[in-house]
Protein backbone atom coordinates (compact mmCIF):
# COMPACT_ATOMS: atom_id res chain seq x y z
CA UNK A 1 0.00 0.00 0.00
CA UNK A 2 1.30 3.42 -0.94
CA UNK A 3 2.02 5.75 1.94
CA UNK A 4 1.20 8.83 -0.12
CA UNK A 5 -2.19 9.24 1.53
CA UNK A 6 -1.62 7.18 4.64
CA UNK A 7 -0.71 9.72 7.31
CA UNK A 8 -1.54 10.53 10.92
CA UNK A 9 -4.74 12.47 11.39
CA UNK A 10 -5.23 15.41 13.71
CA UNK A 11 -6.41 13.08 16.46
CA UNK A 12 -3.68 10.58 15.64
CA UNK A 13 -6.21 7.92 14.69
CA UNK A 14 -5.19 5.26 12.20
CA UNK A 15 -7.67 5.18 9.35
CA UNK A 16 -7.28 2.04 7.30
CA UNK A 17 -10.24 1.76 5.01
CA UNK A 18 -10.25 5.31 3.75
CA UNK A 19 -6.85 5.02 2.14
CA UNK A 20 -8.19 2.62 -0.45
CA UNK A 21 -10.03 5.31 -2.34
CA UNK A 22 -7.09 7.66 -2.25
CA UNK A 23 -4.77 4.82 -3.22
CA UNK A 24 -6.90 4.29 -6.30
CA UNK A 25 -5.94 7.74 -7.48
CA UNK A 26 -2.28 6.77 -7.27
CA UNK A 27 -2.46 3.34 -8.86
CA UNK A 28 -5.31 3.60 -11.35
CA UNK A 29 -5.21 7.16 -12.66
CA UNK A 30 -3.65 7.82 -16.02
CA UNK A 31 -0.67 10.11 -16.32
CA UNK A 32 -0.02 13.14 -18.43
CA UNK A 33 3.38 14.00 -19.86
CA UNK A 34 5.89 14.03 -17.01
CA UNK A 35 8.33 16.91 -16.46
CA UNK A 36 12.07 16.26 -16.52
CA UNK A 37 13.15 13.76 -13.90
CA UNK A 38 14.93 14.79 -10.71
CA UNK A 39 15.60 12.99 -7.44
CA UNK A 40 13.35 14.26 -4.66
CA UNK A 41 12.91 13.37 -1.00
CA UNK A 42 9.12 13.67 -1.30
CA UNK A 43 7.03 11.16 -3.22
CA UNK A 44 7.26 12.04 -6.91
CA UNK A 45 3.74 12.10 -8.38
CA UNK A 46 4.60 14.11 -11.49
CA UNK A 47 2.00 13.61 -14.20
CA UNK A 48 -0.76 12.49 -11.82
CA UNK A 49 -4.31 13.25 -12.93
CA UNK A 50 -5.54 13.92 -9.38
CA UNK A 51 -4.75 16.99 -7.23
CA UNK A 52 -4.44 19.01 -10.44
CA UNK A 53 -5.92 22.25 -9.12
CA UNK A 54 -8.74 24.13 -7.44
CA UNK A 55 -11.02 27.15 -7.72
CA UNK A 56 -11.53 28.50 -4.21
CA UNK A 57 -11.79 31.73 -2.21
CA UNK A 58 -9.00 32.93 0.04
CA UNK A 59 -9.31 34.48 3.50
CA UNK A 60 -9.32 37.94 1.92
CA UNK A 61 -12.36 37.11 -0.17
CA UNK A 62 -10.39 36.78 -3.43
CA UNK A 63 -11.05 33.94 -5.87
CA UNK A 64 -7.95 31.81 -6.33
CA UNK A 65 -6.63 29.15 -8.72
CA UNK A 66 -3.15 27.74 -9.22
CA UNK A 67 -2.66 30.17 -12.11
CA UNK A 68 -2.45 33.02 -9.57
CA UNK A 69 0.84 31.62 -8.28
CA UNK A 70 2.65 30.92 -11.53
CA UNK A 71 6.39 31.26 -11.04
CA UNK A 72 6.20 29.98 -7.46
CA UNK A 73 6.37 26.54 -5.90
CA UNK A 74 3.00 26.01 -4.21
CA UNK A 75 2.53 23.78 -1.18
CA UNK A 76 -1.07 22.82 -0.32
CA UNK A 77 -2.13 21.37 3.03
CA UNK A 78 -5.67 20.37 4.09
CA UNK A 79 -6.55 20.99 7.74
CA UNK A 80 -8.56 23.05 10.20
CA UNK A 81 -7.68 25.88 12.55
CA UNK A 82 -8.74 24.12 15.75
CA UNK A 83 -6.53 21.11 15.05
CA UNK A 84 -4.51 20.56 18.25
CA UNK A 85 -1.22 19.26 16.89
CA UNK A 86 -0.79 17.98 13.33
CA UNK A 87 -1.97 21.10 11.50
CA UNK A 88 0.12 23.63 13.45
CA UNK A 89 3.12 21.32 13.17
CA UNK A 90 2.72 21.07 9.39
CA UNK A 91 2.22 24.81 8.91
CA UNK A 92 5.12 25.63 11.22
CA UNK A 93 7.31 23.28 9.21
CA UNK A 94 6.23 25.01 6.00
CA UNK A 95 7.03 28.43 7.46
CA UNK A 96 10.47 27.18 8.53
CA UNK A 97 11.11 25.79 5.04
CA UNK A 98 10.35 29.21 3.60
CA UNK A 99 12.83 30.80 6.00
CA UNK A 100 15.50 28.23 5.11
CA UNK A 101 15.17 29.17 1.45
CA UNK A 102 16.45 32.68 2.12
CA UNK A 103 15.72 34.99 -0.81
CA UNK A 104 14.07 32.11 -2.68
CA UNK A 105 11.47 31.97 0.08
CA UNK A 106 9.59 34.67 -1.85
CA UNK A 107 8.94 32.02 -4.48
CA UNK A 108 7.29 29.56 -2.09
CA UNK A 109 3.54 29.94 -1.58
CA UNK A 110 1.88 28.14 1.31
CA UNK A 111 -1.84 27.37 0.98
CA UNK A 112 -4.09 25.94 3.70
CA UNK A 113 -7.45 24.46 2.62
CA UNK A 114 -9.98 24.15 5.43
CA UNK A 115 -11.87 20.92 6.01
CA UNK A 116 -13.96 22.69 8.67
CA UNK A 117 -16.03 25.33 6.81
CA UNK A 118 -18.54 25.51 9.67
CA UNK A 119 -16.04 27.10 12.07
CA UNK A 120 -13.20 28.35 9.90
CA UNK A 121 -14.40 31.82 8.98
CA UNK A 122 -12.24 34.06 6.77
CA UNK A 123 -11.22 36.19 9.75
CA UNK A 124 -10.23 33.18 11.85
CA UNK A 125 -8.23 31.71 8.97
CA UNK A 126 -6.51 35.03 8.30
CA UNK A 127 -5.34 35.22 11.90
CA UNK A 128 -4.28 31.59 11.79
CA UNK A 129 -2.12 32.12 8.69
CA UNK A 130 -0.54 35.24 10.19
CA UNK A 131 0.63 33.19 13.17
CA UNK A 132 2.83 31.15 10.79
CA UNK A 133 3.69 33.43 7.87
CA UNK A 134 1.80 36.50 6.60
CA UNK A 135 2.35 35.40 2.99
CA UNK A 136 0.41 32.16 3.51
CA UNK A 137 -3.19 32.03 2.37
CA UNK A 138 -6.10 29.99 3.71
CA UNK A 139 -8.69 28.83 1.19
CA UNK A 140 -12.20 27.61 1.73
CA UNK A 141 -14.94 25.85 -0.19
CA UNK A 142 -18.64 25.94 0.50
CA UNK A 143 -19.68 22.99 2.68
CA UNK A 144 -21.57 21.45 -0.23
CA UNK A 145 -18.51 21.71 -2.50
CA UNK A 146 -15.91 20.38 -0.07
CA UNK A 147 -16.61 16.64 -0.63
CA UNK A 148 -15.94 16.89 -4.37
CA UNK A 149 -12.77 18.89 -3.76
CA UNK A 150 -11.50 16.37 -1.21
CA UNK A 151 -12.25 13.51 -3.59
CA UNK A 152 -10.32 15.21 -6.39
CA UNK A 153 -7.27 15.26 -4.09
CA UNK A 154 -7.77 11.81 -2.56
CA UNK A 155 -8.21 13.53 0.81
CA UNK A 156 -10.06 11.90 3.71
CA UNK A 157 -11.85 13.97 6.34
CA UNK A 158 -14.55 13.17 8.86
CA UNK A 159 -16.24 15.19 11.59
CA UNK A 160 -15.93 13.55 15.00
CA UNK A 161 -18.48 14.68 17.58
CA UNK A 162 -17.33 16.18 20.88
CA UNK A 163 -19.13 16.74 24.20
CA UNK A 164 -20.92 19.79 22.75
CA UNK A 165 -22.15 20.61 19.23
CA UNK A 166 -19.31 23.08 18.65
CA UNK A 167 -16.47 21.12 20.28
CA UNK A 168 -16.12 18.50 17.56
CA UNK A 169 -12.83 17.65 15.89
CA UNK A 170 -12.03 16.55 12.35
CA UNK A 171 -10.02 13.49 11.37
CA UNK A 172 -8.24 14.08 8.07
CA UNK A 173 -5.32 13.13 5.85
CA UNK A 174 -2.14 14.91 6.84
CA UNK A 175 0.25 15.40 3.95
CA UNK A 176 1.18 18.22 1.58
CA UNK A 177 0.90 18.53 -2.19
CA UNK A 178 3.69 20.39 -3.97
CA UNK A 179 3.34 22.11 -7.36
CA UNK A 180 6.17 23.40 -9.54
CA UNK A 181 6.36 27.00 -10.82
CA UNK A 182 4.37 26.00 -13.91
CA UNK A 183 1.46 24.85 -11.74
CA UNK A 184 2.00 21.13 -12.30
CA UNK A 185 1.54 18.66 -9.46
CA UNK A 186 4.96 17.17 -8.67
CA UNK A 187 5.33 15.88 -5.10
CA UNK A 188 3.52 14.55 -2.08
CA UNK A 189 5.25 15.18 1.26
CA UNK A 190 4.24 13.03 4.20
CA UNK A 191 3.42 14.73 7.47
CA UNK A 192 6.45 15.56 9.61
CA UNK A 193 9.00 14.99 6.83
CA UNK A 194 11.01 17.98 8.04
CA UNK A 195 11.46 21.60 6.98
CA UNK A 196 14.92 21.07 5.52
CA UNK A 197 13.72 18.17 3.38
CA UNK A 198 10.89 20.29 2.01
CA UNK A 199 13.17 23.28 1.42
CA UNK A 200 15.63 21.10 -0.51
CA UNK A 201 12.86 19.79 -2.78
CA UNK A 202 11.56 23.31 -3.36
CA UNK A 203 15.06 24.40 -4.42
CA UNK A 204 15.18 21.58 -6.98
CA UNK A 205 11.81 22.57 -8.41
CA UNK A 206 12.80 26.22 -8.64
CA UNK A 207 15.99 25.25 -10.48
CA UNK A 208 14.18 23.31 -13.21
Amino acid sequence: MSLATFDPTCTRRTVLGVTLGALGWLTLSGCTERPSKAVFSGIDISGATYATGFSLTDHNGQPRTLADFKGKVVVVFFGFTQCPDVCPTAMGELAEARRLLGADGERLQGLFISVDPERDTPEIMKQYMASFDPSFLALYAAPEDLPALAKSYGIYYKKVDGPTPTSYTVDHSAGSYVYDPQGRIRLYHRYNSGAQVLADDVKKLLAQ
